[in-house]
């Protein structure tokens, strides 16, 4: 699966998770999409009283703002797969896809 097979909508998701990765100098970058077409970016935070992975933030961003459910969702990492945290956040507001895209914006996979 490339960038160029995915759907526009979901390659849009794929661009703000790298660009919030970069921005912010972060190993991760997500961004989800809501119900309404509303996307959401962020990195990961560690504080020491708060760690969230970049999916989970993105997804307390959407939740915060009134989303409702997701439609998709795009972690930026070096990892492999997506953690089973990240899969449980997406989850728990979609029955939608977690693409899983290299720094490089490579989708290395799809994930549900």
């Amino acid at each position: 699966m490339t960038e160029a097979t995915l759907d526009p909508e979901d390659n849009k998701l794929v661009v703000l998770a790298r660009a919030t990765r970069a921005r912010n100098g972060t190993a991760e970058g997500a961004a989800v999409r809501d119900e309404i077409g509303r996307t959401y970016t962020a990195s990961e935070v560690n504080l020491p009283s708060l760690t969230l992975t970049a999916v989970q933030a993105a997804v307390v961003m959407a939740a915060c703002s009134g989303a409702r459910s997701l439609e998709a969702a795009a972690l930026v990492t070096e990892a492999d797969a997506p953690s089973e945290a990240d899969l449980r956040a997406v989850r728990d507001m979609s029955a939608g896809a977690l693409f899983l895209a290299a720094p490089d914006g490579t989708v290395k996979g799809r994930h549900v």
